[in-house]
């Protein structure tokens, strides 16, 4: 059984705050550390996981939200 190899290339990636980074990467999304814009502390899109730095998703442009499929979710009371 054979498994491709991911190949990096250039992508465009989007933070919860729209700025965008072009990267080479084969990864579906990465994790922003610096948080070097004022912004970032306050920003609704950071996550503060225990025992780890504070992080914003990069999702490449044009994808759907991990969660998009959950919106039109009718759940029985």
């Amino acid at each position: 059984m054979s498994r491709r190899a991911k190949v990096a290339a250039p992508v465009t990636f989007r933070a919860g705050c729209d700025r965008q980074w072009v990267i080479e990467s084969a990864e579906p999304d990465l994790a922003y550390t610096d948080q070097a814009f004022p912004e970032c502390p306050e920003c609704p899109h950071r996550v503060e996981p225990d025992g780890g730095p504070p992080f914003c998703t990069l999702r490449p442009v044009g994808t759907a939200h991990p969660f998009a499929s959950l919106a039109g979710l009718i759940l029985p009371d």
